[in-house]
């Protein structure tokens, strides 16, 4: 019984194993659009070549949870970190005029900064969680197969 225990994820883990998941059905539903990166809109095949690396990395990262690979505690933080810096460089670079003109549509300005805010800060403290459960991630084999 101690063994069946032991062999279980805590929930914390499995819900992280979820999220990750929907990271990558959320991007690779985003094939084909344009992609916002370091303080360029991407459109075309650059931005699908961007979706593809990205849903890479969310798969890795999914897989590596699921396993409970240290390696992928160390991506998992970088990852993170980097997509806050990202989402910082395009608020700052990306005008929303030139967001308006690649979507055809009108954006409302004030909800662009609010909600890219509330992500980076949800991703920062999704990051404090895992930065503090590194000892969930048991598996120190360097590679996940």
């Amino acid at each position: 019984m101690t063994d069946d225990f032991e062999a279980r994820a805590p929930l914390g883990l499995v819900l992280l194993t979820g999220l990750y998941l929907f990271f990558f059905i959320v991007t690779v539903t985003t094939f084909g659009n344009p992609y916002p990166f370091l303080g360029r809109i991407y459109v075309g095949t650059s931005a699908k070549i961007l979706i593809f690396i990205d849903s890479l990395i969310c798969l890795y990262l999914f897989l590596g949870i699921l396993k409970k690979q240290l390696l992928t505690w160390y991506f998992v933080i970088g990852y993170n970190l980097f997509e806050i810096a990202n989402t910082i460089v395009n608020l700052y670079f990306i005008a929303p005029a030139e967001i308006e003109r690649v979507i055809g549509e009108q954006v409302d300005r004030e909800a662009l900064l609010i909600n890219n805010i509330a992500s980076a800060l949800a991703i920062m403290l999704l990051t404090q969680y895992i930065f503090r459960h590194k000892h969930y991630f048991t598996n120190r084999k360097k590679y996940l197969f």
